[in-house]
């Protein structure tokens, strides 16, 4: 009875394990200037970038776009910040992210320009 009852923990255990990497192997990326970023991770760019007002004395200080002191700015996105391009390169990728068609995710997408 022990035995089945481990064995049944086990199987639970690989199901969750397999749900889990397929989980991961199901997001979509964005390629831009040599960095790759996942499509979820711009998404949440779009929410810092309408919800964060920085200090101004922040502002003042950094040549950067003020989200990248953000410390909710997803982790494949800090990279960008060290781009001496940062701010061309984020508005591009929320423009990217967008759009379904330039994502290729829509069916439809097919004659898009």
């Amino acid at each position: 009875m022990a035995s089945r009852a481990v064995s049944g923990y086990l199987l639970c255990a690989v199901a969750l394990v397999f749900l889990m990497l397929l989980q991961g192997t199901q997001s979509v990326y964005i390629q831009y200037q040599g960095f790759q970023v996942q499509l979820e991770s711009v998404k949440q760019l779009n929410d810092l970038v309408g919800q964060w007002v920085p200090s101004p004395g922040l502002q003042d200080q950094s040549p950067q776009p003020s989200v990248c002191h953000h410390p909710a700015l997803p982790l494949d996105l800090r990279p960008i910040c060290a781009s001496k391009d940062v701010a061309s390169i984020f508005q591009a990728l929320r423009s990217i992210a967008n759009d379904d068609c330039e994502l290729c995710v829509n069916v439809a997408c097919t004659g898009c320009s």
